[in-house]
């Protein structure tokens, strides 16, 4: 397997267990990927735009969780406009099969392994 990247996650709050799995995924023994986990965990109390930016800048690429829970996420769609700022690739997946919420400012494609896998691979 190549070298790890580093990937920030961005994810509305509600779909924390999403973004748990997403990691969990990358650790199964028959995964084609693997990564290293910048996204935030807890909120920050004072400048977290910041803290997220340096987060952002030292991450490969960034992988968004698209669901009906980002429409109402101030603090995901920060982070992929701070993503498109810093010129950092961007993979928006469906976080759920049955929802298929779209974000005018990133093309979603389905959660497979393959198409993280290949993201994963070209950064």
């Amino acid at each position: 397997m190549a070298d790890r990247k580093v990937i920030f996650v961005a994810f509305a709050i509600e779909d924390e267990r999403c973004r748990d799995f997403l990691k969990g995924q990358s650790l199964s023994t028959r995964s084609p990927f693997e990564y290293i986990d910048m996204s935030v965990k807890e909120a920050y109390e004072s400048d977290w735009k910041e803290k997220v930016r340096t987060r952002i800048r030292r991450s490969h690429g960034l992988i968004v969780l698209v669901s009906k829970n980002s429409l109402q996420s101030s603090g995901q769609k920060w982070e992929i406009q701070c993503a498109k700022e810093e010129e950092k690739p961007i993979l928006a997946i469906w976080a759920y099969s049955d929802d298929r919420t779209a974000l005018t400012t990133v093309n979603t494609v389905t959660w497979t392994w393959d198409n993280i896998k290949n993201f994963i691979d070209r950064l």
